[in-house]
């Protein structure tokens, strides 16, 4: 018998996400698809995060405080040890100013569901 999960164990997911709630949401969703999850609240915390502990995948949302995501993306792709990282890019703006959305590999908008997200971490692996 398979259980759900099991090929996941270990794989750390950096999950980079300003509202508390939505956070907590997208953590739970993570956690339960049987991924680690490492949570951040802003960009300046994720890149001290991926200093400390480099994660299999990164979502994260675009609209933070103190760091932008893309200015996150940014960084980690001019960056020979972090540019391979697959990054879920996530945003609930309708618009965004000077931002190429094609420079992600993966883009969702919110709302974004469980079910949705999971699938994107699984193909961004």
């Amino acid at each position: 018998m398979k259980i759900a999960g099991l090929k996941r164990k270990h794989t750390v997911i950096l999950l980079v996400e300003d509202d508390e709630q939505t956070r907590e949401f997208y953590r739970h969703a993570i956690k339960a698809a049987g991924y680690e999850v490492a949570a951040v609240e802003d960009g300046l915390a994720a890149l001290r995060r991926i200093d400390i502990e480099t994660p299999d995948a990164i979502v994260l949302d675009l609209m933070l405080p103190r760091l932008g995501g893309v200015d996150v993306f940014q960084e980690l792709r001019a960056k020979p040890a972090t540019r391979r990282i697959p990054v879920i890019a996530v945003t609930g703006a309708d618009r965004l100013h000077g931002v190429d959305t094609s420079e992600f590999h993966y883009f969702l908008r919110k709302p974004v569901s469980p079910e949705v997200l999971v699938t994107t971490i699984d193909q961004a692996l």
